[in-house]
């Protein structure tokens, strides 16, 4: 009989992290995505329009990375009041983050109003370049309210166990960018031609549809959080400080890990352009293995912290578990497809042979680093669920930049070239993916031992 029940108590656990983590996979496939209809549709401008819209993409990839990651200060403390049955306090939590991204948002849209075009001279690229890209920027930057809002938004849902929400919602809104892009971009379908800024405006349009559904599920409730119960609309410092406390050091550890891939890329660059462009390729493949892990990551987060808030952090530990293996078998698969498809991969980008051999032996070395990696990321994503995102930004950080030098050092003395900068990762990966685990382990432990 306690074998039995053992059995169906672990057997629900593992539905609800794959409930959670598919859902999060898939809207960000949609993301990733969107991007390549984005730039499909842009190329119909010439080349000028591609360079200067990917230009400015480049900007908003760096800093939707930091701003996406401030919702995990929200999602954790939602998570931990929904856990402790504490719904009160939860909407509560849920109205002030959604209040607080506004106001956080307007001094950072007038930034970017200022300087769009002083960020887009560091890239040096040609004048007609510059003009597209400082435009798409403008726009981009002057809006980031509503995209402050969605990631704020979307991450209170996943606090109380919601994931399809955000899903649907990105669903839909990407659906109406592609139209709103292609028409804004030509001026098809009675809309004015804006070219490539016509991209910026329609993923604007798109997100503020996105939002306005956000905030109406959020009104209506979803497991008795709702903007309409808690307390007042008016801002309250003490709440931003706690979301902002466990927020900002994921966002600075997004911004130095994102800030390692360019300078990797600046190493790579200085080797030619055949290795640079294998070095593109690999980590767009790279890009598309990840998802499963952010995607378990998540759903990592939001068990342990409603476990953390129920005081039964043993089961908080059992999600992460199965959240653990279950992303190493998807990445491990999709290891295993780059590894054995590593030549077709590559061919499918370039016809260069010296591109594809070059490219297929780096693609090998990111498939055996896949288990490591979704060790990585689902066990930093259960130590922010216990409300300590600190150690996951040191230890993440460390171990980018520990890379970064590992590679620099085999790039400048070897002849290991692009193998030698996946090689790195290679190093460290089980080292770094260790130490998360251990550290979670820990602080089960305490919790247990406290509760």
């Amino acid at each position: 009989m306690i074998a039995q029940e053992g059995q169906v108590h672990s057997e629900g656990i593992q539905r609800r992290v794959l409930g959670l983590a598919w859902p999060v996979i898939g809207e960000n496939l949609l993301e990733t995505l969107l991007g390549v209809v984005d730039t499909f549709l842009v190329a119909g401008l010439g080349a000028a329009a591609i360079a200067g819209v990917g230009t400015a993409l480049q900007v908003m990839f760096f800093l939707i990375s930091a701003l996406s990651a401030l919702s995990v200060g929200a999602s954790v403390l939602v998570a931990q009041a929904y856990g402790a049955g504490n719904l009160e306090e939860g909407s509560s939590l849920a109205r002030q983050s959604i209040i607080w991204s506004f106001l956080l948002s307007v001094p950072l849209a007038a930034c970017g109003l200022l300087f769009s075009r002083h960020i887009v001279a560091l890239f040096g690229v040609e004048p007609d370049v510059a003009h597209i890209a400082t435009e798409y920027l403008h726009v981009s930057l002057a809006t980031v309210v509503v995209l402050i809002a969605l990631f704020i938004g979307g991450g209170v849902l996943r606090g109380v166990g919601d994931s399809r929400t955000p899903m649907i919602v990105t669903s839909i809104a990407n659906v109406i960018n592609v139209f709103l892009a292609y028409g804004l971009i030509y001026g098809h379908m009675g809309l004015p031609r804006l070219g490539a800024v016509g991209s910026a405006w329609g993923t604007f349009i798109a997100r503020s549809i996105a939002l306005i559904m956000l905030l109406a599920v959020l009104w209506k409730g979803r497991h008795g959080i709702s903007f309409r119960h808690g307390s007042g609309w008016m801002p309250s410092v003490k709440v931003a400080a706690n979301v902002m406390r466990i927020g900002v050091p994921a966002a600075m550890e997004q911004v130095m890990i994102s800030a390692g891939f360019f300078v990797l890329s600046v190493i790579v660059a200085h080797l030619g352009t055949d290795i640079l462009a294998a070095y593109r390729i690999t980590f767009t493949a790279l890009s598309f293995s990840f998802l499963p892990g952010i995607g378990f990551a998540i759903a990592a987060t939001t068990l342990v912290g409603q476990s953390v808030g129920a005081r039964r952090v043993r089961e908080g530990e059992s999600a992460a578990r199965v959240a653990t293996l279950w992303a190493m078998i998807w990445m491990g698969t999709i290891g295993a497809v780059l590894f054995l498809g590593a030549e077709s991969i590559m061919g499918l980008f370039s016809q260069d042979p010296e591109v594809v051999g070059i490219g297929a032996s780096a693609l090998r070395l990111v498939a055996l680093a896949q288990p490591f990696w979704a060790i990585e990321f689902v066990q930093a994503g259960a130590i922010r669920g216990t409300g300590d995102t600190w150690y996951p930004m040191v230890v993440n950080t460390l171990g980018m930049w520990g890379t970064v030098a590992i590679s620099w050092a085999l790039v400048r003395f070897t002849e290991l070239s692009l193998v030698g900068v996946w090689l790195s990762f290679m190093v460290l990966s089980p080292l770094i993916g260790f130490a998360l685990w251990r550290y979670f382990v820990r602080r089960v432990r305490v919790a247990a031992a406290l509760h």
